[in-house]
This record gives structure tokens, C-alpha cells and sequence, in this order.
């Protein structure tokens, strides 16, 4: 739950786009922390197995909203019906959520590397924002850029946004705050973006660039969630800031690619990452934990070599629950809502090899039981509308748009 600046929907890459590189979500469709690092024993089974819901039977109704191009994140403007939605290739539209008209960001986006898994990623409304148009407000925006010879990585860049009308807003003076460690290929860069609840930081999810060893090296910001500053400064208190560079971001490492971040109601934080063949995994995220990858996994190398599955006493944090076979997930919503009363502070997960929407009954820091909703299409985001509803898109199929679908409880 973002709290007062909104539920973020996340989104997720990791799937292997039309473009280009494998990752689980086509596979079916498709040095230590130092001697006072913490560890986690498993705190429970890990929720494994889910049962599965015929959309039919679902307890909600979808109506479709209209198509987008290659939708990857999308966040509400705070205290409007405006649905704000970042675009692959590079554009970000909005539509109100209420009349269906549309518009979009016409001018001051960055240039994006577009490409395999990259492009324009998340989109988050900064802490504090009141004023929803004329004024404007900071807007926090991920993207994928070039670096130098055939290396790349992501950004976390802020600017502020001016609406000053229904159908056109323009960002001025954008500026780069957070830089990935960088590295050649067009895979797993994560760049998932998230407040804390006070609004005092910023999370960033960055993923192992397809690298694998990088995860469980912490000379690097790769394969790790960081927690920075708002000005994209590593902060203080985390585990290895006194190490300076990018150790000093790290929060949380040995992670693969993660593409949702939230907070719950209680304030502990979650993420969504990929597997390799299968072996998806709900994490809650704490300071300092190492959480195995790749020298644990649910899951298997795409070479068929088997990567040794997690034991209570290996080390290593353990996730409240797995996918296998995989659903790919694409970003992370914990709900926060009245509409859906059921669900309030659990984890709503969409799949993209999966094509389901899963709903997974959290109790505290434990994943009690998931339910899967077969949507039959690759879902890529979710977020919370202010009325408590739910929006969902679809993942773009190469032949058409993404959609945009709302659901509300059934009478």
C-alpha cells in the first residue's frame, strides 16, 4: 500500500518480449553482508500450490476501458480519476478513469533504450503531491538507458509535471537521480520504483541483468532492492552504508528480477520476482537478508541443470510462497481497499505466462493461501483506483494493444 501517495501497480519486463530475451514469462507461453548480517530461518512452508477459478466464477466483473501500446506500469494521479500509463516505447497517455477521455505527457519525456526488455518502466507520483492540476507536482519515472559501447541500464529520474488541461500535461526539468550499474544485454533490469509509507524514501527494485553472479556480489547495485534518499542518494541505516558506492544502496540482495514492490497496511514491504524455468517467488523484503539467488531456487536453470532448492538451514531468506510451473509476475499490488473487502491487505499478483490474476491471503509476514483467476491473456500491471476498483492491463500481444480492464465486485 503506498499510503497517502497511492497503491502502485508495477509492472514487469521480465517477460521475454516480442523483441527479445527469455525469461520464464515466455518459457511456458513462454560475499556476505558482513559478520553481524542477519539470517532467516523459513518461517513457514512456503505456499506452493494454488487453486485455480474459471474467470466465469470469479467474484468480480471486467469491463474493458480501451488498448494500450505496450503497457508496462501505470499509477493513479492522487485525489483524480486520472490513470497514468507509461508506455515501452517510450510515451506515457493517462485516461480518466470516469468519462474515458485521454490524453497524454506531450513533452520533457526522456529518451528511452528501447529494446529485448527495455524501455520506458514505472511511474510514481512523489510524496506530498496535493495539487492535482495547474501547480503540478514531482513525478518519479524508471527507464532504460544507453551507455557507453554496447552496455546499458536503468534510470530513476525525477521532474515535475504540469496538467493544464484535461488532455495535455508536459514534465520540465527532469533529472537523473538513481543509475544501474551497467552491463551489455537487454534483460532483467527490474526498475521497479516505491515510497516508503512516510515518504522519506525511495525503494528501487534492480535486477541481476540476466548476469546471475552479480545477485549475490555486493561491489554491485545488481539483483538487489536499494533503499535511497529522495534525491536518489544511498540512505543512511542501510546494512552496507558504510561501505560507500553502490553497497551503500543495498537493502535486500540476491535477487533475480523483480518486478513488484509494495507496502502492506503493517508496513512490511513485498516484492514479486521471476524465476528462471519456474520457481516465481513472493518475498518479504528485510534489511540486510540475502535471499539465495542463484545458489537457491525453486526452480532450474533453462539448461535443464537443476539450482538447489531452499532448506531451513541454508542461510538464506525464504519465500512465503513460489510458483511451479510459473506464472510470471509482472508487478505487485497490496491492496488497500473496501471494495474488494476480502482482500484488504493482501498481495494481488498478475501472471503473464500464467494469464490469471492471483490473490494471495497474506497474515502478517505469512502467505496463507493463493487463489488463481484465469484470465486467459498475459496481465502485466494492476493498481487500485480511488473508489477501491481494480484495473488491470494486459500484457501488448504483438498483434494488438494491451487492454485496460476494470473490475468491481459482483452483486
Amino acid at each position: 500500500m503506498r499510503t497517502s501517495i497511492l497503491a502502485i501497480a508495477a509492472a514487469s519486463l521480465a517477460a521475454c518480449s516480442a523483441n527479445g530475451t527469455t525469461d520464464n514469462s515466455m518459457a511456458d507461453s513462454d560475499p556476505v553482508a558482513g559478520d553481524d548480517a542477519p539470517t532467516q530461518a523459513a518461517r513457514q512452508v512456503p505456499v506452493s500450490e494454488g487453486s485455480k477459478v474459471a474467470l466465469a466464477d470469479a467474484p468480480f466483473t471486467v469491463e474493458e476501458m480501451g488498448n494500450f501500446d505496450e503497457p508496462w506500469g501505470a499509477e493513479f494521479m492522487p485525489g483524480t480519476d486520472l490513470l497514468f500509463i507509461t508506455s515501452k516505447r517510450g510515451p506515457v497517455s493517462f485516461i480518466n478513469v470516469a468519462t474515458g477521455e485521454r490524453g497524454s505527457i506531450t513533452d520533457g519525456l526522456p529518451e528511452v533504450d528501447y529494446g529485448g526488455q527495455g524501455g520506458m518502466g514505472d511511474i510514481a507520483f512523489g510524496p506530498g503531491w496535493e495539487e492535482p492540476m495547474g501547480q503540478g507536482g514531482d513525478l518519479y519515472l524508471s527507464w532504460v538507458e544507453a551507455g557507453p559501447g554496447n552496455s546499458r541500464g536503468a534510470v530513476v529520474g525525477k521532474g515535475k509535471l504540469l496538467c493544464q488541461s484535461t488532455d495535455s500535461c508536459r514534465l520540465t526539468g527532469l533529472e537523473v537521480l538513481w543509475r544501474q550499474d551497467k552491463t551489455e544485454g537487454r534483460g532483467h533490469y527490474s526498475h521497479r520504483i516505491h515510497f516508503s509509507p512516510d515518504g522519506q524514501y525511495l525503494f528501487v527494485t534492480s535486477g541481476d541483468r540476466q548476469e546471475q553472479d552479480p545477485a549475490q556480489d555486493t561491489s554491485n547495485n545488481l539483483g538487489a532492492v536499494l533503499r535511497l534518499n529522495l534525491d536518489g542518494s544511498a540512505a543512511e541505516g542501510n546494512p552496507m552504508y558504510d561501505a560507500g558506492g553502490s553497497t551503500a544502496e543495498i537493502w535486500s540482495y540476491g535477487h533475480r528480477n523483480l518486478l513488484g514492490l509494495d507496502f502492506a497496511p503493517d508496513g512490511r514491504l513485498w516484492e514479486i520476482e521471476m524465476g528462471p524455468a519456474h520457481g516465481d517467488e513472493l518475498n518479504l523484503v528485510e534489511r540486510g537478508l540475502n535471499y539465495g539467488w542463484p545458489e537457491r531456487s525453486y526452480g532450474d536453470n533453462y539448461n535443464g541443470v537443476p539450482i538447489p532448492d531452499h532448506e531451513p538451514d541454508d542461510g538464506y531468506a525464504q519465500p512465503a510462497s513460489y510458483w511451479d510451473p510459473a506464472t510470471s509476475p509482472a508487478s505487485l499490488l497490496i491492496y488497500s481497499g473496501d471494495l474488494f473487502a476480502a482482500w484488504n491487505g493482501d498481495a494481488l499478483v498478475p501472471g503473464l505466462s500464467g494469464q490469471e490474476l492471483n490473490w494471495i491471503d497474506l497474515d502478517g509476514d505469512r502467505a496463507v493461501t493463493r487463489t488463481q483467476y484465469d484470465f486467459g491473456a498475459r496481465l502485466r500491471e494492476v493498481v487500485q483506483g480511488p473508489d477501491g476498483a481494480l484495473y488491470i492491463l494486459e500484457d501488448d500481444r504483438g498483434d494488438s494493444d494491451g487492454t485496460l480492464l476494470k473490475l468491481t465486485p459482483k452483486n
